[in-house]
């Protein structure tokens, strides 16, 4: 079985961002939305960008931005990867000229097949639950049945995991990538070291 990349999100501190790289995560979601209490300054982000070891992407996490504000975040954290968690279209997330992985909200009537042929240039798709109201890190899992068993771009499993349900999750789903967020938090917005470390060792496990 192929290894499952893993995705912490939400990180707004140099020395949890370096402790979850250092664990075995691949990626550190940074997240840019004011309305969030994992919401980071451009500068800090920035700051822990340059922190990470080689090979550990750093990744901008956007909902419905304005352009200009992106492109100001990519100048001073230069992410290997962008994120838009809201309503963008194809055109708005191609813009800016690097790869993206495009979020959606999975809900009964929605046609991820499609959806996934209308972010055709994608480099993910990243499957979450639908919380009216809220953009994503609710700690709630949806429907796995509702995920097509072939989707034409890699599909990252977010909404809900944690280290209890993690590896059925991969066991079930078989996604290139898992996303955790508020499964590894103590307390909204704050990372716990030991509930990182457990996280990823449940994903280890499902890959072998």
């Amino acid at each position: 079985m192929t290894r499952t990349r893993i995705k912490i999100c939400g990180l707004t501190r140099i020395d949890a961002a370096l402790h979850a790289a250092h664990a075995g995560a691949d990626a550190i979601g940074l997240v840019f939305y004011p309305p969030s209490v994992r919401n980071i300054e451009p500068v800090l982000a920035g700051e822990i960008a340059r922190s990470l070891p080689a090979f550990v992407s750093s990744v901008a996490l956007f909902v419905d931005a304005e352009t200009e504000f992106v492109r100001t975040v990519i100048e001073l954290v230069r992410p290997q990867l962008l994120q838009f968690h809201g309503a963008e279209t194809p055109d708005y997330c191609r813009q800016f000229g690097l790869p993206y992985i495009k979020a959606v909200h999975v809900h009964t009537g929605l046609d991820l097949v499609q959806y996934a042929a209308r972010f055709r240039d994608a480099h993910g798709l990243l499957l979450d639950a639908c919380v009216s109201g809220e953009a994503g890190g609710t700690g709630k899992t949806f429907d796995w049945n509702l995920i097509p068993s072939a989707l034409s771009l890699p599909v990252i499993l977010s909404g809900g995991l944690n280290s209890g349900n993690v590896k059925t999750a991969i066991t079930r789903i078989r996604p290139w990538a898992v996303d955790v967020s508020s499964g590894v938090e103590i307390a909204r917005g704050i990372k716990d070291s030991i509930m990182v470390e457990q996280f990823i060792s449940e994903v280890a496990n499902a890959s072998r």
